[in-house]
């Protein structure tokens, strides 16, 4: 039993193997927590790994692995669990997306198209889910201390000398280097995860750490002065 689990509270936990990419095991986690507690109100999915890179030199085997995890993992047990908070008309999905789902780095280009692809489907479920009374949030943390960017991330080295003496090249020897010294404290973020779902109105996107909160604010700011500059030519596009 877990160390922090209060005595008296065993009742309230149930430790079951959940591999996102097993349909079987997802099937068995879930028909078992059903069984025991007989409803599910929060779901988190947190299954993820990273994988570095320059796109051109990724390796097509290790990109799909992440999709099977970041992406699929993630939307097989969502919709495994939905038809339970469909038919108890609540319920709560906390998908962990990334800063990495909004804007991108060198480096990182598949690892942001399976977040990004997270983002685009976590705001169409939350509109389809809304007249049940079920929210869908996107947590979208910065660099945490956690061993993402250790054992659960993999990363083919350059071999191309104009990308390895580029920003690629320093990318990666960088997110080597900051390994372990990253900025967001995981235990504030679980935090924020249970305040969020705590909350009678939940936000469809959070952003977690002070990078998250200057990398968006910086995409966004330079994205609408963009759209603005180039107004005319986008509104010219329509039929007359």
């Amino acid at each position: 039993m877990p160390p922090f689990l209060p005595a008296g509270h065993e009742d309230h936990v149930l430790a079951l193997p959940l591999d996102v990419t097993n349909p079987e095991q997802i099937r068995n986690a879930v028909d078992h927590t059903i069984e025991k507690f007989k409803r599910i109100d929060v779901l988190v999915n947190n299954a993820g790994i990273g994988y570095f890179s320059s796109v051109e030199e990724s390796v097509e085997e290790e990109t799909r692995k992440m999709f099977e995890i970041n992406f699929w993992g993630l939307m097989h047990i969502t919709n495994t669990v939905l038809p339970y908070m469909r038919s108890q008309k609540s319920g709560h999905i906390i998908n962990f997306s990334s800063i990495g789902g909004l804007t991108s780095f060198p480096t990182l280009g598949y690892y942001h198209a399976t977040k990004y692809a997270v983002e685009g489907i976590s705001e169409s479920l939350a509109q389809e889910l809304a007249p049940f009374n079920i929210y869908v949030t996107l947590m979208e943390p910065s660099s945490f201390r956690t061993e993402w960017g250790g054992r659960s991330s993999a990363k083919t080295e350059t071999s191309i000398p104009e990308l390895k003496e580029s920003i690629v090249g320093h990318m990666l020897q960088g997110i080597q280097l900051g390994a372990g010294q990253e900025a967001g404290d995981p235990v504030k973020a679980a935090e924020a995860v249970i305040k969020v779902v705590e909350t009678t109105k939940p936000p469809l996107r959070l952003l977690l750490g002070q990078q998250a909160y200057d990398a968006a604010t910086y995409k966004f700011n330079n994205m609408l002065a963009s759209i603005e500059q180039w107004k005319e030519t986008t509104i010219n596009a329509d039929y007359k």
